[in-house]
């Protein structure tokens, strides 16, 4: 059972609203929130003394690569670093392997999170050219969504016959998150990168060779799929400026049947920084031009972006010290997801307000998830404390990725992480990690 917990004097962020005020965590839960609470005996007291107090992010796509490939990162490691960067709730993968695409599959990933995830979690379960029988079988509340790659993955999981999406779309019983980009358009730009470059293409031909084009028409695909079936569509990790423009509308989340994310390093990172990281910031879909960062940044105020997660996705420094063709996509992100977030308010996109909204309240209404997402007198403590104002260099030192590093190594960051709670047990206080505390599966509010 986890203990009382006092936290005193906390400028709270929840619902639009900025307060100051005490909260009290019994049970797991928020018990209460006042002005001012006295402490009950035996409560432990945590003196926020202005510092920031936000729900929890809840990140809607993680690789966590755990079943099968556990020299890079593990369920584990990974929620660790996940809590140290403010993130109380991840959302898995399904490219593990063996892949999620059975519902055998599922509820074993589901056992070994059970046993290892300091943080909250649910895994998708992944669309392929043949399962559609277990995508219908799927019961409301045992995933949070259904993945679908419409390119940029191998094998069965790479889903491009037109009949297949079509059922897909069509009976998908619950949201459907996609992965967008052409496979056909990306293989002719390799091939064509190829024959210029042979086996030594520079890194910075990248968001060329994964291009704008094959974004888009990918994209634009899915959306007219979902509007043809009126599919609760969400479209993962959008690149660029003519998607945000053609593609997704400003307003509301809760008017949306189509909605889209925005990550982290993609507002954060461009093309301009391929010269000095390299294959570090390769990821797919890619980096892509500054103008292109601008719309990111754009549409999270407008709208047009519903929510902020990361794609984390480790891979070891020696697979990524590889050429071009060997170096494998992604990035290790989790450990300081919620301080990139927040560099938009320093740099003035976003109102602290909206970046609450936009890492934790969307996320829990996007994916109708049971009492996660506010501060609310009754829902679990998932809680982050936060020094808004601590400028710091992310060191390697401080690394807590399984892999080993981050593509944010020698970065100012002006928001640190002071503590993260996670069902009302503190798994992380200044600096280090505290072991013992344990996550909970996910639960959602749909029915059948």
């Amino acid at each position: 059972m986890a203990e009382q917990i006092l936290i005193k004097g906390a400028r709270m962020i929840n619902d639009g609203q900025i307060g100051e005020g005490d909260l009290l965590v019994k049970g797991g839960r928020i018990e209460r929130i006042a002005t001012d609470i006295s402490a009950p005996p035996g409560a432990r007291v945590i003196e926020a003394s202005g510092r920031i107090l936000m729900p929890g992010m809840i990140d809607d796509q993680v690789h966590f690569r755990e079943p099968g490939v556990t020299h890079k990162a593990d369920i584990h490691s990974e929620s660790r670093a996940a809590v140290a960067g403010g993130i109380t709730s991840f959302m898995d993968m399904p490219n593990t392997t063996p892949q999620t695409v059975t519902l055998d599959e599922l509820e074993k990933k589901y056992a070994l999170a059970a046993e290892r995830s300091i943080a909250n979690y649910s895994f998708y379960f992944g669309a392929t050219n043949d399962n559609i029988d277990q995508i219908r079988a799927l019961a409301p509340d045992q995933t949070c969504g259904i993945k679908c790659f419409m390119g940029a993955s191998t094998g069965n999981m790479l889903v491009d016959r037109e009949e297949t999406l079509d059922a897909i779309f069509r009976d998908a019983p619950m949201l459907l998150a996609t992965h967008c980009e052409d496979t056909p358009m990306i293989a002719a730009n390799e091939h064509s990168y190829r024959e210029r470059y042979g086996e030594a293409i520079p890194m910075e031909m990248h968001p060329l060779i994964r291009s704008a084009e094959a974004c888009y028409k990918s994209s634009s695909l899915a959306v007219e799929l979902a509007r043809r079936h009126g599919t609760r569509l969400h479209v993962l990790h959008i690149t660029t400026a003519r998607e945000l423009e053609e593609l997704f509308e400003a307003g509301p989340l809760d008017q949306k049947r189509i909605t889209a994310e925005a990550c982290v390093h993609h507002f954060y990172f461009d093309e301009t920084d391929y010269a000095s990281r390299g294959s570090l910031i390769k990821c797919n879909p890619a980096v892509k031009g500054a103008r292109d960062k601008a719309a990111i940044r754009r549409a999270l105020a407008d709208d047009r972006l519903d929510v902020i997660g990361t794609d984390h996705a480790p891979h070891t420094l020696e697979e990524k010290a590889g050429s071009y063709f060997k170096a494998p996509a992604g990035l290790p992100l989790v450990q300081w997801a919620l301080p990139m977030a927040l560099e938009l308010y320093h740099d003035g996109v976003l109102t602290l307000e909206r970046v609450v909204e936009k890492v934790a309240h969307a996320p829990a209404r996007l994916f109708q998830i049971a009492d996660r997402g506010y501060l609310r007198e009754g829902y679990w403590a998932d809680l982050v404390l936060v020094d808004l104002d601590a400028p710091y260099r992310v060191s390697r030192e401080e690394v807590l990725y399984k892999c080993g590093w981050s593509p944010l190594e020698g970065d100012t960051l002006r928001a640190r992480v002071a503590a993260t709670l996670v069902n009302g047990n503190l798994v992380y206080r200044e600096g280090a990690v505290i072991e013992g505390g344990s996550g909970q599966r996910l639960r959602f509010t749909r029915r059948g």
